[in-house]
């Protein structure tokens, strides 16, 4: 029952539908808010009862103090979850098993049920095997539906079984481009006890990059999937005030800039100042030369730079946006009363209370790509071949950190050279490949041959080298949601054929727009003939190379990589370019626009400089260079302007929740509990519940504890638990082969989620992982103590569980960095590690480890495991966990080691009381089914 302590209950007309709202202005000072904060005391006031949201909150949040590093918690309720099929396949499953588990307690299973409207796109699944041919998207889509038929089974059965849980079937787009061109109200409305209520949308996502809907003027962000559960389940998420940092816009992009140069150039700037946590919000008059597009693009790369969400406040280009994506006349026409009643509307002269503002003028931005391995590693392209060839000239890192990472200023500074020819690369006729001095300088000091591996594809010769690009994939919700982008790709792809290129034989050359509607206009205009002409054919709508679904390399170019060590590349308009992401084979990963991806796939090398060397010659024998092909922001729009129109997105979602014959023709049970398969390699009960006590157990010190793992800096969650091939050799390769599984059949970690047998196999199993209990090996290996033998770390693990031995794993800083994959913190804990020891955590992971009731600590302020000569072959005490009154701040950690020990304190990393809660429930799932059961 709301409390309604302000008065703040009213009502708003808008065109004589009347909609009760709790108004910002009954709250002296609310207005000096950033928006989302603004967004969020909306929300306390809606949900205050007293008990879990007081008055205490909602005047914490109006009195907020800017330059607070602290601020107090408030409980927040989403509005909605939103969730893609790698997350949302645990989730179902684990809302299954709580089903089973109320049913054992003695409850009624129907209370595990969506108290808020759940969405969950399925887009993670297709994998890009079949390419370059009019059939690839067919064979692709019969392939996805063959590997995955046990997952969707699940899924079609959850929303049939479910209340308010909706599905998106497979073939019709990413979750995030869905969520902006169709899910998102922008402003909500729900029946509330006899009256139509309206309110901020809002939402948590299960992927990391939900925060691309923030450029709508929708507040969300990611979240685990535990989390997600019990947001789902009526729980109140609980969260410390943040920090909210103002970017001040001006100028407007030059020519030839694009959206992606922008979002790189925003992530290099936010992740150098430091916004982990925090909120981030543009402000300012350049925010009306940013089209929404733009906005969700900047959004989308949150994750990267760090921050919670990126907010764009709402204004006539949201409102143009939403009748662009087809949004009925009333929906807009209440958006617009209610941001202006409730100062959310941008006033471009108003500067709100900020934690600090930083400028930046748009029109500084330039041509960008970012990488090798991290999105905010930002390279001018005029600089990129010479830092490809410094990378390449680097010795290999050998210190045990979870990645690589890059120096972008030394890299940079490798001596540029005078391009020479080495002769045909394509076959007689074909147009030369131009590598310089420096790169073959580069080769010798490596102990590389100077000469490259020579290839027959087809009818074409070619050669392929360390540098090279392999892999061109327009792909991920990041850029295929943004039209400018995607028609710009499509002329350049116009001007090239024009001109007589055409790609490299040694690229792999994909398109997977993030929806239908994309097709759609390509077709209208015209230009899909030229994408098809370069060999990018649709090959799916999904994330694809994104998230390592790339499907194999060509196959000649693989043997070549394989049998000469080649270093070669990928070139992706994505926004996550991680160590071992995006394909096995491929060690540089660089995130273009899809223009650029285009165009790289053209010269077929990051060796050629794009602004002074030419991507090819023609037929006649004439150079052509990007400036030749590249699109005038005039041709850009008048594309946009002619092609891209509402009726399309409301054709395209007329019947999104309908499927193809495969979707609708699965046979599905109505029964309330599922009927699990002992035999299915996909979904498989999960272990959470198994034993469990109507009251938690006392939560108990860790002693003699093991490291499973001693990690370095920047160890993301696709380390830990990774989402593309699964390795024949593997822990996990082996499990599927002893069930049976062809090797063909194996699909990915990531499909595969709903089985628990396989993720506990694959946690920690990237084949870029650096464990310095192992120094010099890569992969998923550790050594098993006290004698010190190598093996894999889910041997380890098991050998460790029959000796009852507790596990820790040790890290540096921003240990958990990247995707909000629960199955990161899931697979931890099921391996038995019992505790984090890192320098810093992300927050999401952080989050994601105490809801599965794995410890997570954090070194004082100027320590690690180096200053603490931690060697990782001791055994380890935790204790002081537990205190009177709950959970104590601090811990003191035990070494031993040959007869000897010291101790160190560790500050316990859980920040909030909700987050206490969890621990000592042993997790949040526990915890939420001992409330359900509780309140029978």
């Amino acid at each position: 029952m709301t409390t309604n302590s302000f008065e703040a209950r009213d009502q708003l007309d808008v065109s004589g539908d009347l909609y009760e709202i709790y108004r910002l202005d009954r709250l002296a000072g609310s207005s000096r808010l950033p928006y989302s904060l603004k967004v969020l005391l909306e929300n306390l006031l809606r949900n205050e009862d007293g008990h879990l949201v007081t008055r205490a909150q909602i005047e914490a949040l109006r009195d907020w103090d800017p330059a607070a590093e602290l601020n107090p918690e408030i409980q927040y309720t989403p509005a909605r979850v939103l969730m893609q099929d790698f997350t949302g396949v645990p989730c179902v499953v684990d809302l299954v098993a709580m089903r089973d588990a109320m049913t054992a307690l003695g409850g009624d299973p129907t209370k595990i049920n969506p108290q808020i409207p759940a969405e969950l796109v399925i887009d993670h699944s297709v994998i890009a095997d079949a390419f370059g041919s009019p059939e690839s998207f067919g064979i692709n889509s019969e392939l996805e539906f063959d590997r995955n038929k046990e997952r969707y089974q699940l899924l079609r059965w959850g929303q049939r079984s479910f209340d308010d849980f909706s599905v998106v079937p497979p073939d019709t787009g990413i979750c995030h481009q869905v969520n902006l061109e169709y899910l998102s109200r922008v402003v909500f409305t729900r029946e509330r006890n006899g009256a139509t209520q309206a309110y901020p949308d809002t939402l948590v996502g299960t992927d990391s990059h939900t925060p691309m809907v923030n450029g709508l003027g929708v507040l969300g962000w990611g979240v685990g999937g535990i989390e997600a559960e019990a947001a789902m389940l009526g729980q109140p998420m609980s969260m410390l005030i943040p920090q909210v940092i103002g970017i001040r816009l001006s100028g407007e992009l030059r020519e030839g800039t694009t959206a992606t140069d922008l979002v790189l150039t925003v992530a290099e700037l936010l992740r150098s100042i430091g916004v982990v946590g925090k909120f981030v919000e543009f402000f300012g008059p350049g925010v009306a030369n940013v089209p929404l597009a733009t906005r969700a693009t900047i959004g989308n790369m949150s994750p990267e730079y760090g921050s919670t969400a990126t907010m764009f406040p709402i204004d006539a280009e949201t409102l143009d946006y939403l009748r662009l994506t087809g949004r009925t006349d009333e929906q807009i026409a209440l958006v617009e009363a209610y941001a202006r009643e409730q100062g959310l509307w941008h006033r471009p002269d108003h500067v709100p209370d900020f934690s600090r503002i930083v400028d930046l003028d748009l029109s500084t931005v330039e041509p960008s790509i970012a990488g090798p391995s991290r999105p905010q590693d930002r390279i001018p392209l005029g600089d990129a071949p010479r830092t490809v060839l410094g990378l390449l000239n680097r010795d290999r890192d050998d210190s045990g950190s979870g990645t690589t990472g890059v120096d972008n200023a030394s890299a940079s500074s490798f001596p540029a050279s005078d391009p020479i020819a080495l002769g045909s690369g394509d076959g007689d006729d074909a147009p030369p490949r131009r590598v310089s001095d420096a790169q073959l300088t580069a080769n010798e000091q490596l102990g590389w041959p100077s000469d490259p591996a020579e290839v027959v594809i087809g009818d074409r010769k070619a050669i392929v080298d360390h540098g090279d690009v392999v892999i061109a994939a327009i792909t991920s919700c990041t850029n295929t949601s943004n039209p400018a982008v995607m028609l710009g790709a499509a002329l350049l792809a116009k001007k090239a054929v024009e001109r007589g290129l055409r790609t490299r034989p040694w690229v792999k050359t994909t398109l997977a727009p993030g929806s239908r509607v994309v097709t759609d206009y390509f077709a209208r205009s015209g230009l899909t003939e030229y994408l098809d002409e370069l060999g990018f054919n649709l090959v799916g709508y999904g994330c694809t190379t994104c998230i390592g679904n790339s499907g194999p390399l060509i196959a000649q170019v693989s043997k070549a990589v394989g049998d000469n060590d080649l270093n070669v590349s990928a070139v992706l308009s994505g926004n996550r370019n991680f160590e071992g992401r995006i394909h096995p084979e491929v060690t540089m990963n660089f995130l273009a626009s899809p223009p650029l991806v285009i165009a790289y796939a053209l010269a077929g090398s990051l060796h050629t400089d794009l602004l002074f060397e030419p991507l090819g010659t023609n037929d006649d024998g004439e150079d052509v260079y990007l400036r030749d092909i590249w699109p005038t922001g005039e041709e850009i729009k008048q594309a946009v302007d002619a092609n891209v129109e509402a009726q399309m997105f409301t054709d395209g979602y007329s019947d999104v929740y309908a499927g193809d014959d495969n979707w609708r023709g699965m046979t599905i049970s109505d029964s309330a509990v599922y009927d699990w398969d002992d035999e299915s390699t996909y979904i498989r009960r999960p272990p959470y519940f198994d034993d469990m006590a109507h009251e938690p157990a006392p939560v108990r010190d860790i002693t003699g504890a093991r490291v499973l793992a001693k990690l370095g800096d920047s160890v993301t969650t696709d380390h830990i638990s990774p989402a593309g091939a699964i390795k024949l050799d593997s822990p996990a390769g082996r499990y599927l082969t002893e069930k049976g599984v062809d090797r063909k059949d194996f699909n990915s970690y990531g499909s595969r989620r709903g089985n628990h047998e396989v993720m506990i196999r694959g946690t920690f199993a990237n084949i870029r992982l650096r464990n310095q209990l192992v120094p010099g090996v890569e992969g998923g290996f550790t050594a098993h103590w006290p004698d010190g033998e190598q093996t894999t770390i889910y041997d380890a693990a098991e050998a460790y569980q029959r000796e009852g031995v507790p596990l820790i794993v040790i890290a540096g800083k921003d240990y958990g960095s990247g995707s909000s994959r629960d199955w990161a913190a899931k697979g931890t804990r099921l391996l038995g590690v019992r505790a984090v020891i890192a320098e810093s955590f992300e927050r999401i992971h952080r989050s994601n480890l105490i809801g599965m009731g794995v410890l997570p600590l954090q070194f004082p302020e100027g320590d690690s495991a180096e200053s603490l000569n931690l060697d990782g072959d001791e055994t380890y005490s935790i204790t002081g966990i537990a205190t009177a009154d709950g959970l104590a701040d601090e811990v003191t950690v035990t070494v031993e080691k040959d007869g000897r020990s010291r101790e160190f304190t560790a500050v316990v990393r859980i920040d909030t009381p909700a987050e206490a809660a969890y621990y000592l429930h042993d997790g949040i799932l526990p915890y939420v089914l001992r409330t359900l059961l509780a309140a029978e």
